[in-house]
């Protein structure tokens, strides 16, 4: 292959090139520069870049070699050797997943947590932009987003969810965490100093908004939801909810809170950030709840992302706001980024135009919905008087357990048998004793793999 690589030498230094070219590249890998695993070009090619002998590059590659920072290997070529130590991995702030050992079964929410992506239809959607693309096509997208993906996102938000909106007041993001971060800079810029936090909820969204500069305000969540009278109590003007799924719980925010919280917006002149992060995926029977914004689309920001319908690594979402706030939001985005990856969108708007998104949907509906009759199985059998509750929906499920369980026992004894899962503590800000739970990701086990795990766990339960 023609690779190429950046070495500095210089011709007219008592220093040999050989040995310039060998320090170079040993310098590069001691800083991390030149990572394990990296291939280098051959010394062909390298002498020939340099405009030198290539026994110079020869010589060189070979006492590193022997020195043990680089393996030749014939038909492989040569590379920076796999062994040296590496960095420690960053863990995005917004997952909050830290690392575990090497487990079997990994049954934590997040980026593992993810069935098959429909490779075939996103391809085919893929081709036929890239077959119909224009020049225009290939610069930098507009910073709300392609117009195409707009309509088509109003068309579907305003079909399935129900969300009031046209295409001018959608904004199209990389993912949730870049549309809350864009929202908590406008809500500082309002003076908007707190945001309320559903407790439990996602711990690494406590954190993110903590670093955005706002102070999150836990506000207790129970069976029909957010509780509306303590979010009141707290005197914040701004609250971030998940109505139709709330994480991890599964509850679906009631009317009667629905109505109460939408009151609330109104009297206070509050603000209420709606994350539908399953992005549809309902397989419960009957039908799902309507969005949130729909009651009151001048005091609701509807925010939705492809991350768990398709993959977070699309790093795709959208927002839907009132045209003032879009606005602001808009030139807040402008001092930091140029939009969003443009063919991706076009991609995406094929892939809703042509019906492909709402089949995939129906066939993952399927499948987390044998994963979840799986696991509501595996629990009356392995986990006694535990259950499984909130809506069969997305892409984990909430178990609560008796209440004279310990949940942290029961965790690190899932670990000793190679299960990895999280307790309902973990998503607390206030600690409850008489509410130990577990938050199960099913949607990426094999069936048989949802009994294995729950049998682990079940070895390490009261009684197991």
């Amino acid at each position: 292959m023609a690779l190429h690589m950046a070495v500095e030498v210089v011709r007219d230094s008592r220093t040999s090139l050989t040995a310039q070219i060998q320090s170079f590249i040993k310098r590069e890998i001691s800083e991390g520069i030149l990572h394990p695993g990296t291939r280098l070009p051959s010394s062909r090619r390298l002498a020939g870049d340099l405009d030198v002998s290539r026994s110079v590059v020869v010589e060189a590659y070979g006492q590193l070699v022997a020195e043990g920072y680089l393996e030749a290997t014939q038909g492989a070529g040569t590379r920076v050797v796999t062994h040296l130590d590496a960095a420690p991995p960053v863990v995005p702030a917004l997952l909050d997943e830290a690392p575990v050992p090497a487990v079997r079964w990994d049954l934590r929410t997040g980026g593992r947590n993810l069935p098959a992506f429909p490779r075939r239809e996103w391809l085919a959607c893929y081709q036929r932009v890239l077959q119909a693309a224009q020049p225009a096509d290939h610069g930098y997208p507009p910073l709300a987003g392609e117009p195409g993906l707009r309509t088509e996102l109003a068309r579907y938000l305003g079909r399935v969810r129900g969300v009031r909106v046209t295409a001018g007041q959608v904004m199209v993001v990389a993912g949730f965490a870049q549309a809350l971060g864009l929202l908590c800079t406008v809500l500082r810029q309002d003076g908007v100093d707190a945001l309320g936090i559903e407790d439990p909820g996602h711990p690494g969204q406590r954190q993110f908004v903590h670093e955005t500069g706002l102070r999150p305000v836990p506000v207790p969540v129970d069976e029909e939801g957010i509780d509306v009278d303590a979010l009141a109590a707290t005197g914040v003007r701004a609250v971030l909810v998940t109505p139709a799924h709330q994480f991890p719980t599964g509850v679906t925010l009631s009317p009667a809170r629905r109505e109460a919280l939408v009151r609330w917006a109104r009297d206070t002149g509050g603000r209420i950030v709606e994350d539908d992060y399953d992005g549809g995926l309902w397989y419960e029977r009957g039908p799902r709840p309507l969005a949130l914004q729909r009651l009151a689309p001048e005091h609701v920001v509807y925010a939705g992302t492809a991350s768990k319908a398709l993959a977070p690594g699309l790093r795709l979402g959208w927002v839907a706001a009132p045209p003032d706030l879009l606005a602001r939001l808009l030139r807040t985005r402008a001092r930091h980024d140029l939009g969003t990856d443009g063919l991706t969108q076009l991609a995406f708007a094929e892939l809703l135009r042509g019906g492909l998104f709402d089949r995939h949907l129906r066939r993952l509906g399927a499948h987390c919905r044998e994963r979840r009759e799986a696991l509501e199985e595996a629990v009356r059998r392995h986990l006694p008087g535990a259950t499984v509750t909130g809506r069969a929906a997305g892409l984990h499920a909430y178990v609560t357990l008796p209440r004279h369980t310990d949940e942290a026992a029961l965790v690190a004894g899932a670990l000793r048998r190679s299960v990895v899962v999280r307790g309902g503590s973990a998503f607390r800000v206030r600690p409850r004793r008489d509410a130990p739970a577990l938050v199960v990701g099913h949607a990426h086990l094999p069936r048989a793999g949802v009994a294995d795990a729950l049998r682990a766990i079940g070895a390490a339960y009261p009684g197991g």
